[in-house]
């Protein structure tokens, strides 16, 4: 199972490779035409936070009913912290990045 991390990750090299024109591993250059936009893959990556952190309330109940392991509840809680601390991290870097780009003269 990959990590949030690892799917930012790949994601970002994915979103890099297609900005320097380059087709992803195996794909065609029509193909790298037919990928989504950026838009979509930040849409993407708050949908997958969205669930990791819905996964780790329902395995936290299901604790608290006496019916998951203590091993499965802590690791579904410190993954969604880490993925909350994810993507609190990338919108800092966005609002500072919004805010050089107000700051340059024109």
């Amino acid at each position: 199972m990959t990590t949030p991390a690892q799917s930012y990750v790949s994601a970002v090299n994915a979103y890099s490779n297609a900005a320097r024109g380059k087709p992803s591993m195996g794909m065609t250059p029509e193909d790298s035409l037919q990928q989504n936009g950026f838009a979509d893959l930040v849409k993407d990556a708050i949908q997958e936070a969205a669930k990791i952190g819905e996964r780790g309330e329902k395995v936290s109940i299901a604790g608290i009913n006496d019916r998951a392991d203590v091993n499965q509840v802590v690791t579904a809680m410190a993954e969604a912290e880490l993925t909350l601390q994810t993507v609190v991290s990338v919108r800092d870097k966005v609002l500072d990045a919004y805010k050089e780009i107000i700051r340059m003269p024109m």
